[in-house]
């Protein structure tokens, strides 16, 4: 846990910027840390004490500069999911009992943004326990596989094995599979319980349901009114 001896006034999220306006260059930078966000507001919808953001800054430096690194996504747990009853800017780890994320996420896009390198390296420096990274697209390049996921051991990242692979400090397995837009299949990041089965989303859920009744009534006619 990293902690702060300043007696100085620390800077708020209010009074830091929530965002480098660096533009991303990969749709999926937004599109799958915002699939997990929203699978986990299903999965824990009943618990209060976890928040995920998607490209979101982590301010961590209490002496300065002020300089946040950007994960694409990450996790923290045993934080209030809406602190004070608002949406977080930022996350300021001065802000937040100094509770560091336990999970990173990274998709690493056709401009390398250390993903292996220098965010790897702040990442173990903080204690993030679990590093993730995609890279569907760019893995021959980086001589690495499409699916990683590192733990933090003794300070170095080590690099694990499994897909989905389960990370029973979140009581979360996460793993690759097809997401379906339309006509479009694509390959997608999710949620996977100790069982190894995959976290289904609202439109899977609606659709397996639609097809339930349907089955229903061709058995038993159409349901009574209520």
């Amino acid at each position: 846990m990293l902690e702060s001896d300043l007696s100085t006034r620390l800077p708020t999220s209010d009074e830091l910027p929530d965002s480098d306006d660096t533009p991303v260059d990969n749709e999926n930078q937004n599109f799958l840390p915002n699939l997990l966000l929203f699978l986990l507001k299903q999965i824990w919808q009943d618990r209060e004490d976890w928040f995920f953001a998607a490209d979101m800054g982590i301010y961590y430096t209490p002496g300065g500069p002020y300089i946040p690194i950007i994960p694409d996504g990450f996790l923290s747990l045993g934080v209030e999911r809406h602190k004070n009853q608002k949406l977080r800017k930022s996350y300021v780890l001065w802000e937040e009992n100094y509770i560091v994320p336990i999970l990173a996420i990274e998709v690493v896009s056709w401009s390398p943004g250390g993903e292996y390198t220098d965010k790897m390296a702040i990442y173990a420096k903080l204690g993030i326990l679990y590093y993730v990274i995609y890279n569907p697209d760019y893995w021959k390049r980086d001589r690495h596989s499409p699916f990683e996921v590192y733990r933090l051991v003794d300070g170095t990242y080590q690099l694990q094995t499994g897909d989905p692979f389960w990370m029973s400090e979140i009581g979360l397995g996460i793993g690759r599979d097809v997401y379906q837009d339309g006509e479009m299949r694509m390959e997608a990041l999710y949620w996977y319980d100790e069982k190894g089965d995959r976290y289904l989303t609202a439109e899977e859920k609606a659709s397996q349901l639609a097809k339930q009744l349907e089955r229903y009534r061709q058995l038993f006619g159409d349901l009574p009114d209520v």
